[in-house]
């Protein structure tokens, strides 16, 4: 009986180490095959380092390389990667052809769906909103690393307008990129690698109505998704009121838009930085059916320039959806008291002195016109003395001319 089940285990082994073999080989051979129900598949090809793109084949012998492909490929290459995105790609046996690294080997992708959360249909200027994207592929969340760390998250607002394909380019309105992101734990990512995307967005803009367009590419992997907005100018006002008493505090009044934001919704958290880079928090909500939120910042004399900004946390009026605003920080000095009757008598004098500059100046251009002036005379006179002069001349010669030829034509009468 033991020799029985002993020959059992040794038939099991073999069979177990042949299929290794197989799978080994099959590795080493690099082929790998498509499904005829796939209609995009990515590649991910691992080689090795500083080594050439592969080359890849398909089922019929056509040859694909990153130089030279169809339209329907796309092709991403690293100095020991490749990542090749192929629409329609022809069922069958495919090969990569090249110095594949035996360790990774390859990797494929099929069905690679982003699926984002919709945008509100109203958006508010200066908002910042919790955006969540996620990649699957074969509806599973997609979670190779190597791949995600290089899939790039993009939310593009274009303004709207009607009937834009028919404008030429230039008259089309230019695409803003508001956001582009990683799936890599940073900010407000939960999850490194878990295909899932999350970003605070800022919303930037000018108000008025936009398309979004959210893309995830990486030069290869592209996917898209639409959706018109509307993005309203901000509902909320923060206004600073600095104190000149020494012990009476600052105040930050930070309002709500009546209709937009919701009675006792606000809430505020405050950075306070002085000078010495001393940081003071301040926080504070609204009362029952309030729409502003008023908070005290100490004031004690210290002279020098002060930097605060904060975050006001609010509901929506009409959809009750949670609002984010930061208040970008601002700035505001303390200087030495002014001597107002001091700083009025050097004004005074100084007016004063301005007068008199005017003045002499005055006295200075009458002068010169007066002179000029009187230039302008003695060459007048002149010049009518000269033309006189002539005048007369021209006139006595003329009479002294003629005189002289009067004997000359005088007859005597005969007696």
């Amino acid at each position: 009986m033991l020799r029985v089940l002993a020959t059992g285990c040794l038939l099991l082994l073999s069979f177990g180490l042949h299929a290794a073999t197989e799978s080994v080989m099959s590795l080493l051979d690099n082929r790998f095959r498509v499904d005829p129900s796939i209609e995009q598949v990515t590649f991910v090809i691992y080689r090795a380092d500083n080594s050439k793109p592969v080359v890849l084949v398909r089922p019929d012998g056509k040859k694909y390389y990153s130089w030279r492909n169809a339209d329907n490929v796309r092709w991403y290459e690293e100095s020991s990667m490749d990542i090749i995105s192929i629409d329609n790609p022809m069922p069958g046996p495919w090969q990569a052809v090249g110095k594949v690294s035996p360790k990774n080997n390859i990797k494929l992708l099929s069905h690679l769906v982003l699926d984002a959360n919709e945008f509100p249909d109203k958006l508010y200027q200066t908002e910042r909103i919790k955006f969540t994207a996620r990649l699957t592929s074969d509806g599973k969340p997609l979670v190779l690393r190597d791949f995600l760390d290089r899939v790039k998250l993009k939310v593009i607002f274009t303004k709207f307008v009607e009937n834009e394909e028919s404008l030429v380019r230039e008259a089309r309105p230019v695409p803003v990129v508001m956001g582009e992101f990683a799936d890599d734990g940073a900010d407000l990512d939960e999850k490194a690698g878990d295909g899932v995307f999350t970003v605070s967005l800022p919303i930037d803009i000018e108000p008025g109505k936009y398309r979004v367009r959210i893309t995830s590419g990486n030069g290869v992997f592209l996917r898209a998704q639409e959706q018109e907005v509307l993005v309203y100018p901000t509902p909320i006002t923060s206004t600073f009121i600095q104190s000149r008493k020494e012990g009476l505090p600052h105040t930050i009044v930070v309002s709500g838009e009546q209709g937009m934001i919701a009675p006792s919704s606000l809430a505020v958290h405050v950075e306070h930085k002085a000078p010495d880079e001393y940081v003071m928090y301040k926080q504070g909500q609204a009362e029952v059916d309030a729409m502003k939120v008023a908070l005290e910042v100490p004031y004690n004399g210290d002279l020098g320039i002060y930097n605060w900004s904060g975050m006001v946390y609010a509901t929506d009026a009409s959809s009750q959806r949670p609002l984010i605003f930061p208040i970008t920080e601002q700035s505001y000095s303390v200087v030495e008291d002014i001597d107002l009757a001091e700083s009025r008598r050097l004004q005074e004098e100084a007016l004063a002195e301005q007068k008199r500059i005017a003045t002499e100046l005055m006295i200075l251009q009458k002068r010169e016109d007066d002179r000029q002036r009187s230039m302008i005379i003695i060459a007048v006179g002149n010049v009518v003395a000269i033309l006189l002069g002539l005048l007369i001349w021209f006139v006595v010669r003329k009479v002294k001319a003629k005189k002289k030829a009067l004997p000359e034509m005088q007859l005597k009468a005969p007696k």
